[in-house]
């Protein structure tokens, strides 16, 4: 059965009515990076970018496996995890995707526990079928294979973290012959996992069927979101087909922003890459924000990411506003994940960060309510508390000098 959602969609989850369930912030870091800069820096500079989260606030951040394309460096999330978990203390460390397909069952279901025991208990795992089909090519596997596949590898390694085995299973391209996983959990019940889902309802039907977390990695424009408000719908029926439970607060949704100060200042520090990042979008998915050929300025560019909802480059507000149309198209969901592309410099993309979790954020999750409702009471009691404050004084003056002439 599906939870009361609150206002802003996110599950109640037992709080009381008048209590919302805030909506969470973090980092979707595939990682990009422009293939003409230092790739050594660009890796180091990720993981202290990981260490201003932690201290910022941010609830997760999520690394990739991506082989080909020049952009995505990141080949494996687990190597990425257990370096930020040696930098941060608090955040919690994600998967943004393992590509099941590409990796044997077991040897997945091991490196999860291991790294559950290194990081006391801090990761979540994604999954996905592999989502860059030049990746699935250098391998020989069919692109088309890949989601069937991964449904096969993802069953098996639920048995294996969920049960003490033996798990026997034979696949036409992976075997498990009385397998088990020999490290045992450090979380309980268990770590979580989230199944990713792009453009296809391959996967909000896996997060229904076994009642997992969701990850939505679509994009937010227009058609994207229309997408978007199908998804929860999907994920429930699979959940009440199978007998399982989905909750909106494990939806994650993922979504392109640069914010500075001002929305002028945020289209001058995109001038750093957001074309670059474009031109390279293009190159691997069907999106058409410059059609090929087209010379475009940077300002045309930069109206066209805001008007078709793709991303967000402006001010608070206009992160304000383009976070709470999502939220109002799909119903709600638990997790906002702004998407690391570098489309500023390493010093605007950190302001933009404290920016996001100073400004933008506390429209969300309600942490400033109570102290702008304590603010405004006294404001409203303003005249009375000066009188009293006065009278106080006053007669503490007069007690002073009584006691002075008494003595």
């Amino acid at each position: 059965m599906e939870p009361e959602a609150g206002n802003n969609g996110s599950a109640v989850n037992n709080a009381p009515a008048s209590r919302k369930a805030p909506l969470r912030c973090g980092v979707f870091l595939p990682p990009y990076h422009n293939p003409r800069r230092n790739p050594t820096m660009a890796i180091e500079q990720d993981l202290r970018h990981v260490e201003d989260l932690d201290r910022l606030g941010f609830h997760q951040v999520w690394f990739g496996e991506h082989h080909s394309g020049g952009y995505e460096v990141g080949p494996s999330p687990e190597l990425m995890i257990a370096a930020a978990a040696q930098r941060t203390s608090r955040i919690e460390l994600c998967s943004g995707v393992i590509s099941l397909p590409y990796h044997h069952p077991l040897m997945v279901a091991d490196r999860i526990t291991f790294l559950d025991h290194m990081t006391r208990g801090r990761i979540r795992i994604g999954v996905g079928p592999g989502a860059l089909v030049a990746d699935s090519q250098m391998m020989g596997m069919d692109y088309n294979l890949l989601r069937p596949r991964m449904e096969e590898s993802l069953d098996a390694i639920l048995e294996l973290l969920n049960t003490p085995g033996p798990v026997d299973r034979k696949t036409e391209w992976f075997s498990l012959e009385d397998a088990r996983v020999q490290l045992g959990p450090y979380s309980y019940p268990g770590v979580p996992i989230t199944v990713a889902a792009a453009m296809s309802p391959s996967g909000p039907k896996l997060a229904g069927k076994y009642g997992l977390g969701l990850l939505s990695i679509g994009g937010t424009s227009a058609k994207s979101v229309e997408l978007l408000a199908q998804t929860w719908d999907i994920t429930t029926h699979e959940a009440n087909v199978y007998g399982q439970s989905v909750d909106r607060n494990d939806w994650a949704i993922v979504g392109n922003i640069h914010i500075a100060d001002t929305f002028e200042q945020a289209v001058e520090d995109t001038r750093y890459g957001l074309r670059d990042f474009m031109d390279y979008r293009h190159v691997v998915t069907p999106m058409k924000m410059i059609e090929p050929g087209e010379e475009v300025a940077h300002e045309e560019l930069v109206r066209r990411v805001n008007e078709s909802g793709y991303g967000c480059i402006g001010d608070a507000n206009d992160a304000i506003d383009y976070i709470q149309k999502i939220i109002d198209r799909t119903g709600g969901f638990g997790t906002f994940l702004a998407t690391a592309h570098d489309w500023a410099d390493i010093e605007a993309t950190s302001r933009m960060y404290r920016i996001l979790m100073r400004d933008v954020m506390p429209r969300f999750t309600g942490t400033c309510e109570p102290l702008l409702n304590s603010y405004h009471w006294t404001q409203a009691r303003k005249e009375g508390f000066s009188e009293r404050f006065a009278t106080g004084i006053s007669q503490a003056t007069q007690h002073y000098e009584r006691a002075k002439s008494a003595g």
